[in-house]
């Protein structure tokens, strides 16, 4: 297979090679059980955070920084490893990329270089539950008193919130403003009046945990992230990375499972002959080969313009729904040439199936991509 990642310094593919032997000796050998247990990936994350991976997002003095392919390339890794780690990776780069982009120096100064080096965990909380697919529409509040605000309301399907040290909460502080009147705080764990509700049960991704967030908690003015109102410029920004690297995770389960289907029709003799050995199953394989593929391009192409400093926001939906609606396919795929083994939790199949789902929903689900990819075809 041609290296499609030609384009990554040295050090940076020393960087990814070392990560993906890491992620194969600490990180893909607890998947199963964190499947099974559900526990938080706390030790998971704290063994990445060694790595330098936390702040590979973030750029000096804040981070180590990598280039948005070797960036891809990395979340791939750990996703194929453990998708539940990979989705506790990707919402503190939510968190961090908010401060990034849209916070204060001082801010910035203040809790990127511990989140950084994997000392502290962020989360994004920008969902509510009648604030999905339309975040313009959120209920959250943060009226002014004095030289602080009230923050009140209530966030949903919050990745790390129960658990992250500090959470970047986005609140409408203009009602009348609509997207404009619509600014991001930061919360700090153990902030009075700041309630992290119940974890929920989910499909997958069962150690990569989402919570329910509550906030009647007085916020300091220091607190919000640049001038009020450009809270929603900012999250839309952050999505952007955010569904670029949703579509590494793709990449990295589907990864996986194709790996996974290409040794169990190598080896599962069948009439006396290998799986691999039928040209409908060769088909199929190469069926799964090229939509990966393609998947990986396209991801790759969306990381090319965020490099580049271009706009990328058309690229990155087109990565996201492609690859997620691949990852979909691809799993399925393999889970159906294992036949009733993979159905079985002996296998990793059904496992990967469940993890992949989510992937059409968050960070805006397929059918918002395709409004987003519509709009920019027809403009």
């Amino acid at each position: 297979m041609p290296d499609l990642f030609h384009m990554l310094s040295d050090e940076e593919r020393a960087f990814t090679e070392t990560l993906a032997r890491f992620c194969a000796d600490k990180i893909a050998p607890r998947a199963a059980e964190t499947d099974e247990t559900g526990a938080f990936v706390a030790d998971q994350i704290r063994a990445v955070g060694e790595t330098g991976l936390m702040g590979a997002n973030l750029h000096a003095p804040h981070g180590v920084g990598i280039s948005a392919q070797a960036l891809l390339k990395s979340v791939e890794i750990v996703a194929g490893a453990c998708a539940s780690t990979a989705s506790a990776l990707t919402a503190h780069y939510l968190a961090t990329d908010s401060l990034l982009l849209g916070g204060t120096e001082a801010l910035r100064d203040r809790y990127l270089p511990a989140a950084a080096e994997g000392r502290t965990l962020g989360a994004f909380a920008l969902t509510e539950r009648t604030a999905g697919s339309d975040p313009g529409d959120m209920k959250t509040r943060a009226t002014r008193e004095g030289e602080a605000y009230r923050l009140r309301g209530a966030k949903c399907f919050i990745s790390n919130g129960g658990v992250a040290d500090f959470v970047v909460v986005y609140a409408v502080t203009d009602p009348a403003a609509g997207s404009r009147g619509i600014s991001a705080f930061v919360v700090e764990k153990g902030t009075p009046g700041f309630t992290p509700g119940r974890a929920e049960k989910t499909m997958g991704l069962k150690g990569g945990h989402v919570w329910e967030l509550e906030f009647d908690c007085l916020i300091p003015e220091a607190q919000r992230l640049g001038p009020e109102g450009s809270g929603f410029r900012t999250a839309m920004k952050v999505l952007d990375n955010g569904r670029l690297e949703v579509a590494a995770m793709c990449i990295g389960i589907a990864q996986q499972a194709l790996d996974l289907a290409l040794e169990w029709a190598k080896t599962r003799i069948i009439g006396g002959e290998p799986l691999a050995a039928r040209q409908g199953i060769r088909w199929q394989l190469a069926d799964m080969a090229t939509d990966l593929r393609a998947a990986r391009l396209l991801a790759l192409e969306a990381a090319r313009q965020r490099q580049n400093g271009e706009r990328f926001s058309e690229a990155a939906s087109m990565a996201k729904l492609h690859a997620s609606e691949m990852a979909g396919r691809v799993t399925d795929a393999a889970l159906q040439l294992h036949g009733g083994y993979g159905f079985t939790r002996d296998f990793p199949l059904e496992r990967l199936a469940r993890d992949c789902r989510i992937m059409r929903i968050y960070e805006g689900s397929s059918e918002i991509q395709r409004n987003i990819i519509a709009a920019h075809a027809l403009h």
